[in-house]
């Protein structure tokens, strides 16, 4: 069984309130692949990332990680395929410490206490926040809590990364490492994104949103030509 691929298969979505915010989504990104979500505010970016975990379930078609059906029932195995990293790291680090951020996923999946240490420490290690373990989110800079958010999904060794406008308020050297981060993690990357150079170096393929629709999937620098 394979969970790093992820397929939507003519998804729509609408709010309670009426929006509807996605109209017939359907595409498929492989093992591997590095694909980028691209749009203005409002097309429906989020909300398509929403229901790559979880979060949010179709109002009509269906969203499959791998071999698994993403419903209600099957929680929690897609979302120990799927990390996603939100587009305000405040809203994942909410323990007293950095250490304890980190390891609330593994813990949450009732690992051993030395496997969850293990994947703390490589998790910060591989985003450069080795030594901050006891330092609080607040104490850290805007480009250091992207990265602790981003350890934190680390940590429960996704298969699939899906982050949501990652670049947004980092300054260049942070948005340089971040990028830099994002090209060693070997599975499956989708990422929504207004940052049209950071999609050019990191993702070969984007989709192009307008309406809550894809209007174009090609080659990142065929797609960065209609808009």
């Amino acid at each position: 069984m394979s969970h790093h691929f992820v397929r939507f298969s003519d998804v729509h979505y609408s709010y309670p309130d009426g929006t509807e915010a996605l109209k017939g989504i359907s595409f498929t990104i492989t093992h591997g692949e590095r694909a980028a979500i691209l749009g203005l505010n409002g097309c429906g970016k989020s909300t398509l990332l929403l229901h790559t975990n979880g979060l949010l379930l179709p109002s009509k078609g269906e969203v499959n990680v791998g071999d698994v059906p993403v419903t209600k029932k099957t929680l929690p195995v897609v979302r120990r395929a799927v990390g996603m990293v939100f587009q305000n790291p405040d809203d994942m680090l909410f323990m007293p410490t950095i250490y304890d951020d980190v390891a609330f996923g593994p813990r949450n999946m009732k690992l051993p206490e030395k496997e969850v240490e293990r994947r703390v420490k490589g998790a910060l290690e591989a985003v450069g926040l080795s030594g901050c373990e006891d330092k609080a989110a607040y104490q850290l800079s805007g480009g250091q809590r992207r990265s602790a958010a981003i350890a934190s999904v680390l940590s429960m060794e996704p298969d699939i990364l899906v982050l949501d406008e990652p670049s947004s308020n980092l300054d260049l050297k942070a948005r340089r490492n971040l990028i830099d981060l994002l090209k060693t993690f070997h599975h499956t990357i989708i990422v929504a994104t207004h940052d049209i150079e950071m999609a050019q170096e990191l993702c070969p393929r984007s989709l192009l949103m307008e309406d809550g629709r894809i209007i174009a999937d090609a080659p990142t620098q065929e797609i960065i030509q209609l808009i």
